[in-house]
């Protein structure tokens, strides 16, 4: 049973998902991620071929097929818009592989509908739409059929008056609404392409739809007059061969600028004059002309064109399906080398969209994007591969995508580690010659098919116009032939009136306005053409009796000559007389010819077919009559008789003749063809063939064996073909017997051999092998006789080292054959045996060692007849044998008494057969001569002394000796078990002597139970294990950077790669995050880690990428983070206009525009320079300023100046915007003297500020710039605070006092420089204050505590238990 669900239903989210739009690699495939991030190995849902949208005529079988992928597999729904999908109506198929179908059988117009594929697993989901449309048959031709099937016969009148009755539901029944694309083609398309668009869109009411479209032109022409005075030579939209597309109209507008818009399925899109651009317009007088360049799969859909808003011109465009003749294969090259990715499309297309890990690629530094010149290969170059860059690459056109590994190979050289690489010269990759090749082929092949469709239209164009010549000169020719006529009629009546002379004008008018007439009615559809007319009442008033008819006429028949033949014919009554004819001739029943009536049928049999017989035969009955053919046929035929006699076999002997003969009859002519083994025979000296109308004779002289096999007659005429086939078998003496000779057995007493029958036994079985023997050195040979019929001989009558030489001929009915000659075979060589195995010490004591060994593998061709066993002591040279030389040991474990207790020893052994001892084998180990040992104790003290991810090293202490409880141990065992199985495995096959050992091949981060097991001559001790399970991993290490500087700042400038790489060891290997001011990296950011680097990547920065980006380095120790700051900028553009203004007299205040770019860059300030007339060189005046005035002093009167102002951020200077010149013109006066009374005055004037201080905003770590402007009399003293604190002796403050402006200059903004700024002017007079606040922006503290984790086997084995 499958889940139903509705498409508009909401998909219900669980607590905690979240709703991640993930982009498709199939266009129109929407995929919704689950997860903020997918685990390692995990997918989601994705469609590599989504269904298709399906026009279908109603009852046939529709079904959606789908290709989905994802891990963990996918489940997959369907649904549809309006409705239930039911197990009755649909099914549901899962093919495999991912393939999923929905199938509907018979369909219906009430199954026409949009349906969703959904698919579905825990981590996304994936969903695509699909539309069904279906055509009906007739006007409910299918309901029509099933009801008269089951309806019951009535009586006529009944018949009528169900005839006035009215189908309610018919009325009810609604027809489906015609998209409006499918008038907006009808409106700008030909006649000849009705038939097609309306086959398209499932349009089946022909008369109706020419009713509306009428309607609808008139409606369109009426608006198009507003805007256009004539419009025509509308063109569809056609593929040009350079890969773009046009269509073009003429049209004069009324208005020449109204505006054109070009509309693509109801968006505008934009166009230009230019045509190299994707979208553009060529117009040429009165006619445009709009292209589309660099045609794609997204381009198709419905263009129209539209004049102020009205609808002129609708062309739909689908283009050609495009495929992958040549996809991409993967490519592996070596760091720093370019890499190639090349592909053949089977239609020209001027570009296609290449993605590298599901990000969309473009011409740039990195990538270069090729096309060949026919359009048809297109090329990826990846310059200066980097190992970060390995991935798959993709080549997509539309529905189709292709994609390859591109794997990089890092650069290993010890020479250059560290050091940058050298850029290489060499391109990994490319398709050769083969994909010039195919692409040359594919190209022929698009040349010869535009060059059929163009003849085509070429011939199709000049049959029209020969039609059209035709029907002219036919016109011309009936005219011509009515005025004739009018005019010989007019003569012979001699009396003709006036009026009858307008008669004969009239009726040459009118006979000129009836081609008119018929070229009107032909341009009408054809459907209306043949419609019917009805004539008579719809149902006659009385129903005429039909008589006697036939259910069932006659077939033809086609019989064989001699056979018998019948023809049936079915009435529909059985009282009624049959009349047969032949050639129109009436027939009647004979000897030959038997009429038969069974019930309705009536049976015309004719036996014993002849060749007169055939004709045409006729059944009439009641007036009505049914006619059929009989054919006779005379193909050949074989008598049984003679066929069984043929095709017994014959047996010849060689070097006789062969005699086949068979008789046959058929009509002539007949051709008669005789095959051997398949082989056909020709006339030739030993081959001779007779051949007459009833038989033929083949006659084969000098037979020899190789022609034995089957003989074949095939005769064939125009009626048929028959074959015979027998045996013909050609007896001769056999072949030589077959080598070579397999030696079974040789030794000193006999030579058992066997070999192969005779290939070819001459078609007699063998009766006795004949044999000879030959002694190698002597020229005599003696005969062994017959041996019968088995290729085997076993020879007991030979003497021991002597070679000898048989031969070997088969003997048949037939004779005997050629010899077969032997190679030489020994009889009896001396062949020792090998080595048997090193002999095991079993037990020893102080007066018997017990062995045992294993013998040898190679025995030397004969029986083992025993064994010698040697001795010798350690120290000594000397080997002795422990038992009678003459006296060999008989089975494999002996036990040695001749030891002496205390002593060392060591033995080994050698076989014996009959041709003497072999090879010894090695030495057994040392054994001493004493009773046996206790078997050790544990180990002590066992521990782990180092571990990484791969190896695991032990150490231990060995066990302590207690007599007669545990000795001394010899050796050591390593054992290891994993935690999930209970087997122990030993690591070394042989003890070791020391105390430690180290164990590789284990799996990273694997947990394994370790013991150690000592062993001597007494056994294995007991086992000792270490306490706890250790885990495959290095030391625990606390994740930590090893970079020696690590930047915290970086500028780039838009548009070019920002890298930033850390270097750090911890240990496990410990997972990697980065940030950004705080959140996720975004999908434009590429990070790529291994277990002691994380490198972050933006290959194209813009502005918005510019933040905080924090990498949190984190494993069960701890975790280590850094941050740095990328400021993304670009080169400063200038301020706008500079004004100057005097405020106060000797200064000057210089005002700007600001930059358009100050909005985007918080670090942007700007700089003012000048130059006066006097040094003329430009001096900086002002730097570091974030507003947009600031006032200049010391401007001397009479000197003319000029400013400059610059915008200055991270990436240096833009270009000055200059000011006018300013000068203040110097007056003179003419000097008089007035000494007045002299009178005490004061001049002393209290503080105040000209110029208070301004709130500031500055980023963190930046320069902040203060200033206010001071008067008073005396000078008053100025003191700066913040927070109520004075900063005159703050050193980390540089405060100044010039003229009366009063400056502090905060070098690098810190979080703890925020709050509130006071300044206070104090003299003898009076004191004032003016007070600020400032505010730190993108406060962020980064102050990271790092503990000391200790870590041991207990925490480790507390953080992995369940």
């Amino acid at each position: 049973m499958f889940k139903i669900r509705r498409s508009k239903e909401e998909e219900p989210t669980a607590p905690g998902q979240v709703r991640i739009k993930v982009k498709s690699m199939v266009p129109g495939v929407m995929i919704t991620q689950h997860v903020e991030e997918l685990p390692e190995g995990m997918t989601n849902p994705d469609f590599t071929r989504k269904p298709i949208a399906l026009t279908i005529q109603e009852g046939k079988l529709a079904f959606f097929r789908a290709i989905v992928v994802g891990t963990p597999t996918p489940t997959v729904t369907w649904m549809r818009n309006n409705g239930e999908i039911t197990e009755e109506r649909y099914k549901v198929v899962d093919e495999g592989a991912g393939e999923y179908q929905l199938q509907m059988p018979g369909v219906s117009s009430d199954l026409a509908d949009t349906y969703k594929c959904c698919a579905r697993n825990e981590y996304g989901t994936a969903f695509v739409t699909v539309t069904l449309n279906v055509i009906e048959v007739g006007f409910k031709k299918a309901r029509a059929m099933q009801e008269s099937r089951t309806a019951v016969r009535e009586t006529p009148e009944d018949f009528k008056k169900a005839l006035n009755k009215v189908d309610m539901a018919a009325k009810e029944y609604k027809k489906p609404e015609i998209d409006d694309k499918f008038w907006e083609l009808l409106l700008s398309a030909e006649k000849k392409d009705y038939e097609s668009i309306c086959a398209s869109y499932g349009v089946t009411d022909f008369r109706g739809m020419l009713k509306k479209l009428s309607e609808k032109k008139m409606e369109r022409e009426e608006e198009q007059s507003k805007v256009v005075e004539r419009l025509c030579n509308l063109k569809p939209i056609e593929l040009k061969p350079g890969g773009g597309a046009e269509f073009e109209l003429e049209m004069s507008l009324k208005d020449p600028t109204s505006k054109i818009f070009l509309f693509k399925d109801g968006v505008m899109v934009p166009f230009d004059l230019d045509t190299e651009i994707k979208h553009g317009l060529k117009q040429v007088g009165k006619k445009f002309v709009f292209s589309i360049n660099g045609v794609d799969q997204d381009d198709a859909g419905l263009y129209q064109v539209e004049v102020d808003g009205i609808k002129i011109f609708s062309t739909e465009f689908k283009p050609p399906p495009v495929d992958f003749l040549v996809k991409l294969e993967d490519v592996k090259a070596e760091e720093r080398e370019d890499a190639m990715f090349q592909c053949v499309v089977s239609q020209p297309m001027k570009r296609i969209s290449w993605l590298g890990k599901t990000v969309a690629l473009e011409q740039g530094e990195k990538y270069d994007i090729l096309v060949s010149e026919d359009m048809l290969i297109h090329s990826l170059v990846v310059k200066d591969c980097l190992v970060v860059e390995q991935g798959i690459y993709a080549a997509v056109t539309g529905l189709k995508s292709c994609n390859a590994w591109l794997i990089v190979e890092a650069d290993k050289d010890p020479a250059t580690k560290g050091k940058k690489k050298v850029r290489k010269t060499t391109r990994a990759g490319g398709g050769g010659a083969d994909i010039l090749k195919i692409a040359e082929e594919q190209q022929a092949k698009i040349m010869q098919e535009r060059e059929g469709l163009i003849a085509r239209a070429r011939a199709e164009a000049a049959a029209a116009a020969e039609a059209a010549a035709r029907a002219a000169a036919e016109k011309a020719e009936a005219e011509a032939r009515a005025r004739a006529e009018a005019k010989a009629k007019a003569l012979n009546a001699g009396e003709a009136t006036t009026d009858e002379v307008e008669e004969i004008k009239g009726e040459k008018v009118e006979k000129t306005a009836e081609p008119k007439k018929e070229e009107e009615e032909e341009a009408e559809p054809t459907e209306e053409r043949r419609k019917r007319v009805r004539t008579g009442p719809l149902v006659p008033d009385t129903v005429i009796d039909p008589g006697v008819y036939f259910t069932a006429g006659m077939s033809d028949v086609t019989a064989i000559i001699g056979t018998d033949a019948e023809l049936v014919c079915k009435l529909s009554s059985e009282d009624c007389e049959a009349f047969w004819y032949k050639d129109g001739k009436e027939i009647t029943a004979s000897d030959d010819i038997c009429i038969v009536e069974d019930g309705n049928f009536r049976k015309l049999m004719i036996k014993n077919c002849k060749d007169n017989d055939a004709g045409k035969y006729r059944c009439e009955a009641d007036g009505r009559k049914t006619e059929a053919s009989l054919c006779v046929e005379d193909p050949p035929r074989i008598n049984p008789d003679d066929l069984t006699e043929f095709m017994k076999p014959v047996v010849i002997k060689t070097g006789k003749e062969a005699s086949f003969k068979l008789s046959f009859v058929g009509r002539e002519p007949m051709k008669i063809q005789w095959y051997n083994e398949g082989e056909e025979l020709f006339e030739e000296s030993h081959t001779r063939i007779e051949r007459s109308s009833t038989n033929s004779r083949l006659v084969l002289t000098k037979c020899q064996r190789k022609i034995t096999g089957e003989i074949k007659i095939k005769i064939k005429n125009e009626c048929g073909t028959t074959e015979a086939i027998t045996q013909l078998v050609v007896l001769d003496r056999p072949t030589p017997p077959m080598g070579p000779v397999d030696i079974i057995e040789s030794n000193a007493t006999c030579i058992d051999i066997k070999w192969k029958n005779p290939k070819d036994d001459g078609g007699s079985p063998i009766t006795d092998y004949i044999l000879e023997r030959q002694q190698i050195g002597r020229n005599s040979r003696k005969k062994l006789g017959k041996i019968g019929p088995e290729a085997k001989y076993r020879d007991t009558d030979v003497d021991h080292g002597r070679k000898y030489c048989y031969h070997i001929r088969a003997e048949t009915d037939q004779g005997t054959s050629d010899l077969m000659e032997t190679d030489d075979i020994q009889a009896g060589t001396k062949a020792y045996p090998g080595p048997p195995s090193i002999p095991k010490i079993e037990s020893a004591f102080k007066d018997c060692i017990n062995l045992a060994w294993y013998a040898p593998t190679n025995t030397g061709g004969t029986d083992i007849l025993g064994y010698n066993i040697e001795k010798r002591k350690k120290g000594s040279n000397l080997w002795g044998f422990v038992h009678p030389a003459d006296q060999p040991i008989r089975g494999k474990t002996y036990a040695c008494k001749d030891v002496v207790e205390g002593l060392e020893y060591e033995f080994r052994i050698s076989a014996i057969n009959i041709s003497g001892a072999g090879e010894a084998s090695a030495p057994s180990e040392f054994v001493f001569a004493r009773d046996p040992k206790e078997p050790p104790g544990q180990v002590i003290d066992l521990k782990v002394t180092d571990s990484t991810y791969t190896t695991l090293s032990l150490g231990w202490t060995k066990p302590t000796e207690e007599e007669g409880v545990q000795d001394e141990a010899k050796g050591y065992f390593v054992e290891l078990r994993p935690a999930e199985n209970p087997e122990w495995s030993r690591c070394n096959s042989s003890p070791i002597i020391v105390t430690s050992f180290t164990i590789i091949g284990l799996k990273s981060m694997a947990m394994y139970w370790v013991r150690v097991v000592a062993t001597n001559e007494g056994g294995d001790g007991e086992p000792q294990e270490l306490d706890n399970y250790i885990i495959a991993m290095p030391p625990p290490v606390r994740p930590q950077f090893t970079d020696k500087k690590i930047k915290n700042f970086i500028v780039m400038k838009a548009g070019n790669s920002a890298r930033v790489n850390y270097n750090f060891v911890a240990s496990p290997v410990p997972t990697i995050k980065w940030l950004k001011d705080g959140l996720p990296v975004g999908k434009n950011v590429t990070v790529s880690s291994t277990d002691n680097s994380s490198q972050l990547m933006i290959p194209s920065s813009e502005r918005q990428d510019t933040g905080i980006y924090t990498i949190i380095v984190k494993n069960m120790v701890g975790q280590e983070t850094s941050s740095v700051e990328i400021r993304v900028t670009d080169d400063p553009k200038p301020p706008g206009p500079v004004e100057l203004e005097e405020n106060v007299s000797g200064t000057v205040t210089v005002c700007w525009d600001p930059s358009p770019d100050e909005k985007k860059d918080d670090r942007l300030h700007y700089m003012i320079t000048k130059r006066d007339s006097v040094k003329c060189t430009w001096q900086t005046v002002a730097d570091h300023l974030f507003n947009n005035k600031y006032t200049i002093i010391n401007i001397m009167p009479g000197t003319q100046y000029k400013f400059r102002v610059y915008t200055k951020n991270d990436m240096g200077l833009s270009e000055p915007s200059e000011s006018p010149f300013w000068e203040v013109k110097k007056t003179k006066e003419t000097f008089s003297l007035n000494l007045p009374e002299s009178k005490t005055c004061s001049f002393d004037t209290p503080p105040s500020f000209s110029v208070p201080l301004k709130k500031h905003k500055s980023p963190e770590s930046y320069e902040c710039y203060m200033s206010c402007a001071v008067t008073g009399n005396p000078r008053p003293h100025v003191t700066w605070y913040r927070n109520n604190i004075s900063l005159n002796t703050n050193t980390n403050y540089f405060i100044s006092n010039t003229c009366g402006v009063c400056s502090m200059v905060i070098l690098k903004v810190g979080p703890n420089d925020d709050g509130e700024y006071m300044v206070t002017a104090e003299n003898s007079v009076g004191r004032v204050d003016c007070s600020t606040k400032l505010v730190v922006e993108g406060k962020t503290h980064l102050n990271y505590s790092s503990q000391a984790v200790w870590f041991n086997n207990s925490l480790l084995s507390f953080f992995f238990s369940d």
